[in-house]
């Protein structure tokens, strides 16, 4: 299916989808490069129908569901001999200093982008949320896994109550065993990987505070989360686990950290040096 031209295939079979299915049609083929980014959710919303027309959508025109139609569209839309969702627009003939520029300038849209979506108000609402937690957990799976260890060693530094735990199941476990004085810190860039629902949805049962830091307002994840942090980069469906994604949660992350470190100055500073001297003999 994705040796065919995605556009062909919507013609193709437009007069056979439903009216809701054409609205979506038409939108899609109106919108190519917005759609492409988009969540199932966000697609619905703009088309104004629900997330189960959207995949009656793709189904119908034969894709296994709305990941596989997004690479497919990702594929139609790629121009040739560009390299497919790996930055913008990063040519196969770009010398090395065209793709170091590039990546740059990715990176930098990514940083910005998610500076723009900081919403004080939300910051200073998780601070509290962290500062009075007894146990912060963090999950991801994934490249957000990654992100996810990277936040706990670094909060690590300052304070011995953050957790991350690698394993899915033993994630769903340590989620069952929160309580309602503890936080769940939940990075998924879609708001959509089935892991990092599950175990937003049994830390909402358990009574903790959910905590997301994703990508979209609207998604499923966000639908179990008391507080959403949204990260401004965007990744294709070719792009996935891109580093300019990454840079933009450890960016929300470090300003987490270092308002934390404000608010909790006499202990992190405290804290902070004794972690530090733990490791010092590792140095020499």
């Amino acid at each position: 299916m994705r040796a065919i031209n995605i556009f062909t295939t919507i013609h193709s079979k437009y007069n056979n989808l439903t009216t809701t299915e054409k609205k979506v049609a038409d939108y899609v083929l109106e919108n190519l490069n917005s759609v492409v980014y988009m969540s199932i959710t966000d697609l619905a919303d703009v088309c104004g129908v629900g997330e189960s027309s959207i995949f009656r959508f793709c189904k119908s025109l034969s894709y296994k569901g709305y990941q596989d139609f997004k690479i497919a569209l990702a594929h139609s839309i790629t121009v040739e001999n560009e390299i497919p969702q790996l930055t913008e627009k990063v040519l196969m003939n770009d010398s090395i200093g065209q793709v170091a520029s590039k990546v740059l300038s990715t990176n930098i849209s990514a940083l910005n982008e998610t500076f723009n979506l900081i919403d004080s108000s939300k910051i200073d609402e998780a601070i509290n949320f962290l500062l009075q937690a007894e146990k912060v957990i963090f999950f991801g799976v994934g490249s957000s896994l990654m992100t996810a260890m990277e936040a706990k060693i670094k909060f690590m530094r300052i304070t011995n109550k953050t957790e991350c735990t690698i394993d899915s199941h033993l994630q769903m476990m340590s989620a069952a065993l929160m309580t309602k004085r503890d936080v769940a810190v939940i990075i998924s860039y879609s708001g959509s990987t089935k892991d990092s629902i599950e175990v937003a949805k049994k830390a909402k049962e358990s009574g903790a505070t959910v905590i997301s830091i994703t990508r979209f307002v609207k998604s499923p994840l966000t639908s179990y989360s008391d507080l959403t942090l949204l990260c401004g980069a965007n990744e294709g469906p070719l792009q996935g686990g891109s580093l300019s994604a990454k840079i933009s949660q450890l960016y929300l992350l470090d300003v987490l950290y270092v308002e934390y470190f404000k608010r909790s100055y006499e202990e992190s500073i405290r804290n902070k040096e004794s972690t530090a001297e733990s490791v010092v003999v590792k140095l020499l």
